[in-house]
């Protein structure tokens, strides 16, 4: 396209704006009417590859998830029960949106662990989840996997996760899909029906 092009005068079918107008009806009764005749040939019992678009009734039926998909964060924790994290502060430097806040304390009786985190939070209303603290944790200490998108609050202070319930947090593994032998999808069971 000429950058002059774009400065040329409208005609006066354009500036009617009927050619936008039937182009957007034209794309939207095309989708209607594949997803219509997909779902209408899958009533009758054919197989389609392509089974048509399904609306989920949120909140009753949720919506499946799949593994890659960085959700809530967690911290994991050794063997013993202590937080894996080292207080390296490497997640907090990597930040992009400045939203982890660790203070980091010393761990006199086990030698091979130098520092242990005294407070680890994150601040969940000014976080972006990029993920990039996750591949930052040369430990393995910090996680996005808990399966968790649902998260309100009245406060700005109630969006702050403190260490513990970090600690706390598991992966909902009912919520993710996973995939066959032939790399189908299986969908999880709250999502069929």
């Amino acid at each position: 396209m000429n950058v002059h092009d774009k400065y040329k005068p409208l005609t006066f079918w354009e500036k009617t704006y009927l050619p936008a107008i039937i182009a957007g009806l034209w794309i939207t009764s095309r989708h209607f009417f594949r997803n219509l005749g997909a779902h209408i040939l899958r009533l009758f019992g054919f197989k389609l590859k392509w089974p048509g678009a399904v609306t989920y009734q949120y909140p009753e039926v949720l919506p499946p998830i799949f593994p890659r998909l960085r959700t809530l964060h967690r911290l994991t924790k050794r063997e013993d029960g202590s937080p894996r994290c080292v207080a390296c502060m490497m997640c907090e430097t990597v930040c992009p949106a400045r939203c982890i806040y660790i203070i980091a304390d010393e761990k006199p009786d086990q030698p091979q662990i130098e520092k242990v985190p005294k407070s680890f939070d994150i601040d969940v209303g000014l976080c972006i989840f990029c993920g990039y603290c996750v591949e930052a944790c040369p430990e393995d200490a910090i996680r996005m996997d808990t399966g968790i998108l649902e998260f309100s609050n009245y406060t700005r202070n109630g969006m702050l996760l403190d260490m513990e319930t970090m600690l706390n947090l598991e992966p909902r593994q009912e919520r993710y899909v996973t995939y066959d032998k032939e790399g189908n999808l299986i969908l999880p069971e709250a999502s069929k029906s």
